[in-house]
């Protein structure tokens, strides 16, 4: 399934924060999640990692005024906008922050330590010059929800076709299941957030449950090799579709902003 990158929490709560909806310490908390802490290494103006509360001021200081996500994967650079440097670590990443109002933007690092069972995580955000150019390939919200209908009917009707397991009743009760289990307690999106982008990004969400059922049930009745590879073939265009609406959910509080609606 798509999973909520921690440069979704960043962007949605450091949105949050920017316009003074939430306090640092709401927003840091909501960041930092179950990590055990977040720093920011190569900010401007800072010759060691901070922590994220100072992080995001001195970006406000900066002229930060929001933040974009970006979901990058092998030949789609997605809500990237260069240099190549900067592209090159956020693919490695599969993800990373892009600053509107300054040319800066932070790719996580991650690493962890602990025995087996109390693991604890750190994470290490970079803070790197970016081109300021419009991100690539990043659709609106309205065409984002579209796009998901259309594709999520399509790759229905292609794994009901090979008898795979993920297309049918049994697969929409465990994506039911795995939503409650990881939704309960928190917020799908930030304070400030459109409603839409909280339908956009839950249905992206969804999507990507769906599609991580049907690689996971199994061969199903896609037991040749051309069959198995229609399966890979339906679900690509599927996966690419709930990543670019999952990044269109988490920067629509931006482009609302440059729209004038806020």
């Amino acid at each position: 399934m798509l999973s909520e990158p921690r440069s979704g929490q960043l962007t949605a709560w450091g949105n949050a924060l920017l316009a003074g909806l939430v306090s640092p310490d709401d927003a840091v908390l909501a960041i930092v999640g179950d990590d055990a802490v977040h720093r920011v290494e190569g900010l401007p103006g800072e010759s060691a990692p901070v922590g994220l509360t100072l992080a995001l001021g001195r970006l406000r200081t900066l002229g930060v005024t929001g933040l974009r996500v970006a979901l990058p994967a092998p030949g789609h650079p997605l809500g990237l906008s260069g240099p190549p440097e900067f592209n090159a670590r956020a693919l490695d990443a599969e993800e990373a922050v892009v600053c509107h109002g300054a040319a800066l933007g932070l790719v996580p690092e991650v690493y962890e330590a602990g025995p087996a069972g109390d693991v604890h995580v750190e994470v290490v955000w970079h803070c790197l010059a970016v081109r300021e150019a419009p991100p690539a390939d990043v659709p609106s919200l309205g065409e984002a929800e579209r796009e998901l209908a259309e594709a999520l009917r399509d790759a229905t009707e292609v794994l009901s076709r090979l008898d795979v397991a993920g297309s049918g009743p049994v697969a929409a009760a465990a994506v039911d299941a795995f939503r409650a289990r990881t939704e309960r307690g928190r917020e799908v999106l930030a304070p400030g957030y459109p409603p839409r982008a909280v339908r956009v990004l839950e249905l992206a969400q969804r999507v990507g449950a769906l599609i991580l059922v049907a690689y996971e049930s199994g061969h199903g009745g896609a037991v040749s090799a051309s069959e198995m590879a229609a399966r890979a073939e339906a679900l690509r265009p599927v996966e690419r579709t709930a990543r670019r609406a999952q990044v269109a959910a988490y920067n629509a509080f931006v482009e609302e902003r440059e729209r004038g609606v806020r």
